[in-house]
């Protein structure tokens, strides 16, 4: 027999959008359980930039401690260069936020959320649980069954359960709620390579014809490189062998050629992604509602992943404290103003990734030369901070509840 739990909240999915908001509503003194069907953080994570207005946002909730005890890289900005040539920079010093996007491996971000959250008795973060399905009470979402590593079963009560699992959401399959997903016409192949002494604190994307690598910092001495391939080209790309596979990399940054040539040796040191939007027409049931990926997916041009997930945390923790005062599962009509604004907000994020993965598909050369000069022309007007701050920069409201800890709960010292 299963054993049965309640709980006032019940998210699905451990990463930064779930773990975050376990620690809000903890805070807040509301009894929360967050499962993760993963064993322990100790894997590799691909998203690990966090945007400006999160790392803002985040020391006003009162993390800035444990940020500079973790450490961190700054990213100073974004240089495009195409066909051997720099066509655009974008400096992010001047905007006026006063932080730059930061890389911090998502395990540590994660860890600090859970561990000033397990200060509160009404929290807890259990790993290696997955999801199973959804309980109803007609159409009503009741609560969650879950799994255990070792095969035991339980069933969790719960008024509220969140579905924070990502861009291939079970909880949104169970709902019966269907993703409009949206395929970019090319994948991704990722590495991590040691960062050379002398390079800079800057993001690189540099093109060739339909050919690009993106080439990020990453904490605390590496850099991250992506470099795109033919959708379902993998299987195409792997026939080739991957000493062209690996020539061509360096054919493409001959900056990266010493540390590629050094140290990415086999198909082992690549991780896959396949690229692609999902937009949900419904983010919530009676009883249920997405966050993160899992209500809207975006690509990983500009690193947006982990900054949406952050807002959305932030942005709906009040909601759902509010929404818990009353009695009983709460209403989906709860989350109207909610899914309104967020959804206007991703909506824009991923139609300029859509534009810009058009614009880097681009492989004839009339496209080339008109892609390069619209860049160059962008790059010499200021419009460029004003078009590039509407998507990396977007205010969000912080509840004045979530900036305090309540008088007399918890220990970690969060606040400000």
């Amino acid at each position: 027999m299963s054993a049965v739990e309640e709980t006032d909240v019940l998210i699905v999915g451990g990463g930064p959008a779930g773990a975050l908001l376990g620690f809000l509503l903890a805070r807040r003194g509301i009894g929360v359980l967050v499962v993760e069907k993963q064993t322990s953080l100790e894997r590799d994570f691909r998203g690990e930039t966090v945007a400006a207005p999160s790392v803002v946002t985040l020391r006003r909730l009162g993390f800035g401690p444990a940020l500079d005890a973790h450490g961190f890289l700054r990213t100073e900005g974004v240089t495009m260069r195409m066909e051997g040539r720099r066509v655009m920079h974008v400096d992010y010093r001047r905007f006026a936020l006063g932080e730059v996007p930061v890389d911090i491996p998502q395990p540590a971000l994660i860890a600090m959320f859970s561990d000033a959250a397990a200060e509160y008795p009404t929290f807890e973060y259990r790993f290696g649980t997955s999801f199973t399905g959804l309980l109803r009470d007609g159409e009503t979402v009741t609560g969650a069954r879950l799994r255990r590593r070792d095969g035991s079963t339980s069933e969790v009560r719960a008024r509220l359960v969140v579905g924070a699992d990502g861009r291939f959401s079970k909880v949104r399959h169970a709902a019966g709620i269907t993703a409009d997903v949206q395929h970019m016409a090319r994948d991704f192949l990722s590495f991590k390579l040691p960062r050379p002494a002398d390079w800079g604190l800057q993001a690189e994307l540099v093109v060739d014809r339909d050919r690009h690598l993106v080439v990020l910092p990453t904490f605390p001495d590496f850099l991250r490189v992506g470099h795109n391939l033919p959708k379902r080209g993998l299987g195409a790309l792997r026939a080739a062998g991957f000493e062209p596979f690996k020539a061509g990399i360096m054919a493409l940054d001959p900056r990266l050629a010493p540390v590629v040539a050094e140290h990415l040796n086999s198909w082992d040191d690549t991780s896959f992604l396949e690229i692609f939007t999902a937009e949900v027409p419904e983010w919530t049931r009676d009883g249920l509602v997405l966050i993160g990926d899992a209500s809207h997916t975006c690509t990983p041009i500009l690193g947006q992943g982990v900054n949406l997930a952050i807002q959305d945390a932030v942005v709906i923790a009040p909601v759902i404290a509010d929404a818990l005062a009353t009695a009983g599962p709460v209403p989906a009509a709860a989350f109207a103003g909610f899914v309104t604004e967020r959804r206007r907000h991703k909506a824009h994020v991923t139609s300029f990734q859509r534009l810009q993965e058009k614009a880097l598909a681009t492989g004839s050369t009339p496209g080339v030369l008109l892609r390069r000069a619209r860049y160059r022309l962008l790059d010499a007007l200021p419009l460029k901070y004003r078009i590039f701050g509407g998507v990396l920069n977007a205010p969000h409201g912080i509840d004045p509840a979530d900036l305090a800890v309540p008088a007399g709960a918890g220990r970690s010292g969060l606040g400000v």
